[in-house]
């Protein structure tokens, strides 16, 4: 069995349902969805587009490159605080697209790890091109005890080792099937199994050979069988360590009906 760590079932293509593409998703044997929030103002009309189907859980937060939806620290504070808000985030930094709002990114980042350190919530943590300034504000406002995960990770070794050192748990995306992803998959191999995840970003991100087309939470699979070739173990295995890290990092009770 799998567990797609990381899509976003609210923005799926037009033409594809979530209940169409998570029935789909459990007949490949997905037994689990986390749906990320990349919006507060859009967080309750995702909590509502998924509220009638089972073994789904939420996140809240704001991506680092919607800041023009940010929220303050207080509302994000309340959103955050309800049973069925599994993580806070995505959050994080991301200089490869928008350099020019670095601070306002910075002061989001750092109310998202408040937030997660009241709430003892891990964090969903989006990076790109801001290797040092990530790691640097996880090591100055984290607690000990929050945990969290660097999501469709693209980063080097160095970053994913001083991520796992913080509590971070590193999760694999699409891209790793991709023709230009040599060196991510070099550090896919050297990431400990038991800090490893599995997520699709759907919609986007589809993997090979889906690549072109609208990502969706099934092809999660295709992502665990190129992980588990790439580090030489079989799928099985790969697909139940993956699991029980989700349920262990996100603190999901497994559905057993």
């Amino acid at each position: 069995m799998f567990v797609d760590s990381h899509c976003h079932l609210d923005r799926l293509d037009e033409n594809t349902s979530i209940k169409d593409a998570i029935a789909f998703a459990k007949g490949r044997g997905v037994e689990h969805f986390l749906c990320v929030c990349v919006s507060v103002k859009e967080f309750d009309a995702m909590c509502s587009a998924v509220s009638d189907l089972d073994d789904i859980s939420v996140s809240c937060g704001v991506h680092p490159l919607h800041q023009e939806d940010a929220c303050d620290k207080q509302t994000l504070l309340e959103k955050s605080n309800q049973s069925h808000v599994v993580a806070i985030g995505e959050t994080g930094l991301d200089y490869f697209y928008s350099a020019e709002t670095k601070e306002t990114q910075m002061q989001s980042f750092i109310d998202h790890i408040q937030v997660a350190n009241e709430l003892n919530k891990p964090l969903i943590i989006h990076t790109r091109g801001a290797k040092e300034d990530t790691l640097n504000v996880l090591k100055e406002h984290k607690n000990e005890s929050t945990k969290g995960v660097f999501h469709c990770f693209t980063e080097d070794l160095d970053m994913a080792l001083q991520g796992i050192e913080l509590g971070m748990y590193i999760s694999i995306s699409g891209i790793v099937t991709f023709n230009s992803a040599k060196e991510l998959r070099d550090v896919v191999k050297q990431v400990p199994l038991d800090k490893l995840l599995i997520e699709t970003d759907s919609p986007w991100l589809a993997p090979v050979p889906h690549r072109g087309k609208s990502n969706q939470p099934g092809y999660v699979v295709e992502v665990a069988e190129f992980i588990a070739e790439l580090k030489g173990i079989s799928v099985d295995e790969l697909g139940k360590a993956t699991t029980e890290n989700f349920y262990n990092l996100f603190n999901v009770t497994k559905n057993l009906n």
